[in-house]
């Protein structure tokens, strides 16, 4: 690479040729928002090429799980790349790092689970699952059973139909999105909820009847699958409230539809235990798997597919042939390296443990510091996810003005404080999901310095 002479030439050099995603285009070109490019990272922290180092209070995207500068992961992916850098997974061939990977993956995954197919994002991970969903009903004699409820707020990628999964207008406007044949359902939004006086319980039954009359109305002959995170992600780290998967899935049951859990942000421990799966009592037929399988040191995704569904693409393939899915990339050996060695990693230090442990305490003393905060209307959280909802009024629940950006003005402020928090989308939400290596000590960083920015955006409000 060759050596730049300064920050400046290196600014003007993204500007002119760097199309940056989930960017303000016009703002970044003309120079009106900045740039920030970033060197290095040791644990939860990451250094710019300016040298300025800030604690990452949300692992990247979700992702960084095992923390930077592991050099065990790293390590693996050099030597896999020194003995084979690629080779593609096509009519049964594999590596020895891709098969590993796979027994690894199904060791760990909910009972019920089969095979695992790779891909390089959770984006591609959920075509996959769409794409399975369909030839498997095709396969069955059932054309018209391909329908897929999503949910409102929910985040499935950004695709044409996994951005139409998507419950998130942000991933919507101008794309011609959402495309059929994807419905949207309710968020599962306590905090939200329209019925201030309905208990938690009340709002999962609502919630779960509202599911059931919309299946059939559509016909539950048409309709195959429905999607979910077990806890709402880029839609505002929501947590499921009491009874609603308990409720959801009988009503999938009832209506023989396949349930796929995406668990790209919640697998491999995020939650405080393996799967998001495990966590709820979820039976998934399928999984989606990303992030948190390589602590994104490489790209990576799977679908973890369900005995029952593999059996149907057995029968698909006796009938049909080989099955014409594919991606090029496909169990990438360099990817598995790094799953291998994260995997083994995450064993290693115990992280799902500190995540559960450290998570909680991180959670709680979230609640004991904006438990009674004038603009902090809810605090919620699972394991090491957590978000801040701001309100303008508590008593009366009224939220700002979106053009007033609560949130990304405090998201601002703890960046000026060196730390690194997310304003989340539809919604004044700072969100928190920071590697899983996290100590207490660094949760009360997080904690202290969250609490200077909110002060200071509060009394400019």
């Amino acid at each position: 690479m060759t050596k730049l002479a300064n920050m400046p030439e290196l600014e003007r050099m993204d500007r002119d040729n760097f199309f940056h995603p989930s960017t303000h285009l016009g703002q970044f070109a003309r120079g009106e928002a900045p740039v920030r490019v970033m060197a290095s990272g040791e644990g939860v922290y990451i250094t710019d090429i300016d040298g300025r180092t800030s604690l990452d209070g949300f692992a990247g995207l979700y992702c960084v799980n095992a923390g930077y500068g592991r050099t065990e992961i790293s390590d693996a992916i050099a030597e896999q790349a020194r003995k084979l850098a690629y080779y593609h997974a096509y009519v049964g061939h594999g590596t020895e790092a891709s098969i590993t990977l796979a027994k690894m993956i199904i060791d760990r995954a909910p009972a019920g689970m089969s095979k695992v197919y790779f891909g390089l994002s959770g984006s591609d991970a959920n075509e996959t699952n769409i794409k399975l969903i369909w030839y498997a009903n095709n396969i069955l004699g059932r054309p018209e059973k391909k329908k897929i409820i999503s949910r409102w707020r929910g985040y499935h990628g950004s695709g044409v139909m996994t951005g139409s999964l998507t419950g998130l207008g942000l991933f919507h406007n101008a794309f011609d999105l959402p495309r059929a044949p994807i419905l949207h359902s309710d968020a599962p939004y306590y905090f939200r909820r329209p019925d201030l006086a309905q208990s938690e319980e009340d709002f999962s039954r609502q919630c779960a009847a509202n599911l059931e009359a919309m299946i059939v109305e559509e016909g539950p002959e048409t309709v195959a699958a429905f999607i979910g995170e077990p806890v709402l992600g880029t839609g505002g780290i929501v947590p499921p409230p009491a009874g609603y998967w308990e409720n959801i899935q009988a009503v999938l049951k009832k209506h023989d539809v396949l349930l796929v859990v995406d668990e790209v942000v919640t697998g491999f421990g995020r939650l405080g235990s393996m799967f998001g799966s495990e966590h709820y009592g979820l039976e998934p037929d399928l999984i989606t798997i990303a992030k948190g399988l390589t602590s994104a040191y490489a790209p990576l995704s799977g679908v973890i597919v369900g005995e029952a569904l593999w059996k149907v693409l057995e029968q698909g393939s006796d009938e049909m042939g080989p099955i014409g899915h594919g991606w090029t990339y496909s169990a990438h050996p360099i990817g598995a390296a790094a799953g291998i060695a994260n995997l083994e990693l995450v064993d290693r230090l115990g992280l799902v443990d500190n995540a559960r442990q450290t998570g909680a305490y991180f959670n709680a003393e979230l609640a004991a510091v904006f438990a009674d905060h004038e603009i902090v209307g809810e605090v919620r959280g699972e394991g090491l996810l957590a978000a801040l909802e701001f309100v303008k009024d508590r008593d009366s629940r009224t939220f700002f003005d979106p053009a007033t950006k609560v949130a990304p003005r405090i998201a601002a402020a703890c960046l000026e404080r060196e730390l690194i928090v997310r304003a989340m989308p539809e919604g004044d939400i700072l969100g928190f999901a920071p590697p899983l290596c996290l100590t207490t000590e660094e949760a009360d960083k997080i904690v202290a310095i969250t609490k200077q920015a909110v002060d200071a955006v509060a009394r400019e409000l």
